[in-house]
């Protein structure tokens, strides 16, 4: 039996020793042939290719890519796990780049500096050619520094200089709630949302105002700011309705406060969408259809922002860097039974 064939208790793998041994030449002319490379004989080309169609041999796709200065790797770098932030962005990454045979190595800093530096590092050892960061806040973050590679961030803006972010569209959603309601013939709106020291919560009412503005009305009270939370919702929606009776529509920062003031909206008497529409914000599916009516609710297209990071990493990647600055993704209204 040859150390070729196959034994029964273990498959023989041919490598790129076995052709060079095969075609009588050295595995460095092995590998000049396979991979198109160096000064060769067409005599020496042709019998080596020949040598390795006839045992079979397939060439390893990351020692390849090594050779030619590539892995076909990336990371990407989350603050805050696999939340439902998190998820959607990488979902768009991996969308995008799955085409391109680009694997994904991913990383959670736990909104730990340290550990943030600890996977960059080990993310270079492993010669990624970019990096992607995910962040769960419109904040602006800290950049990584100067880095051999590309690095995109994404949802939350980096602070460095020159570098570039993809950010979703907060203000821009919130005046897109306003003009769906004020088109269904709602005018007395309101606005109940989250911290004020959070900046998605303060561009979501800037938005919310400057579209009434437009529209030549103001709020029908000033915006509510609280917390991301159902109970925050149900306080808010009494403090509201005592305020103003005669609201007929709420906007809300999350569909979490939208569905406690949904909740708080029927303990008052109050049918949605019949007496008050509501919009929630963010789109996040389990807490909008688990809600009595479905939320209508503003979708800040993650996913998209996901693969719109992944195609100007690619492009950095293939030496068309984007200048830095800050990409906004337009943020799309996702209609249900709340506002019908």
């Amino acid at each position: 039996m040859s150390d070729l064939e196959e034994r029964p208790d273990r498959p023989r793998v041919v490598t790129i020793r076995d052709v060079a041994a095969a075609s009588g030449v050295s595995i460095g002319t092995v590998s000049k042939v396979l991979n198109g490379r160096g000064k060769l004989r067409a005599e020496t080309r042709a019998r080596v290719s020949a040598v390795a169609d006839r045992l079979g041999f397939r060439p390893n796709p990351l020692a390849q890519g090594l050779l030619a200065g590539r892995t076909h790797t990336i990371g990407l770098i989350a603050c805050d796990g696999f939340s439902r932030f998190s998820v959607p962005v990488m979902l768009g990454i991996e969308d995008l780049l799955a085409s391109g045979e680009i694997s994904v190595f991913t990383c959670d800093t736990r909104d730990d500096p340290i550990r943030e530096r600890h996977h960059v590092e080990r993310l270079l050892a492993r010669r990624v050619e970019g990096i992607v960061t995910t962040g769960r806040r419109a904040e602006t973050r800290h950049g990584l520094g100067d880095l051999p590679v590309p690095v995109v961030h994404t949802v939350s803006r980096s602070a460095g200089p020159g570098d570039f972010s993809v950010v979703p569209d907060d203000r821009g959603g919130g005046a897109l709630a306003v003009r769906h309601l004020l088109a269904a013939g709602r005018g007395r709106i309101g606005h109940i949302t989250g911290p004020r020291r959070f900046l998605a919560a303060v561009q979501r009412a800037a938005g919310l105002t400057g579209a009434l503005a437009e529209a030549g009305l103001r709020p029908v009270a000033e915006p509510l700011f609280g917390e991301w939370s159902e109970e925050w919702g149900r306080q808010a929606a009494g403090i509201l309705l005592r305020a103003r009776p005669d609201v007929d529509a709420v906007v809300c920062g999350s569909d979490q406060i939208a569905r406690g003031v949904a909740e708080a909206m029927g303990e008052h008497g109050r049918k949605v969408p019949d007496d008050v529409a509501l919009i929630g914000f963010e789109n996040w599916e389990p807490m909008a259809l688990g809600a009595r009516p479905p939320l209508t609710s503003v979708d800040l297209n993650l996913t998209e922002i996901g693969r719109t990071a992944a195609r100007y990493l690619l492009d950095a990647i293939g030496g068309a860097p984007p200048q830095g600055g800050v990409l906004t993704v337009p943020a799309t209204l996702v209609v249900r039974e709340s506002t019908r």
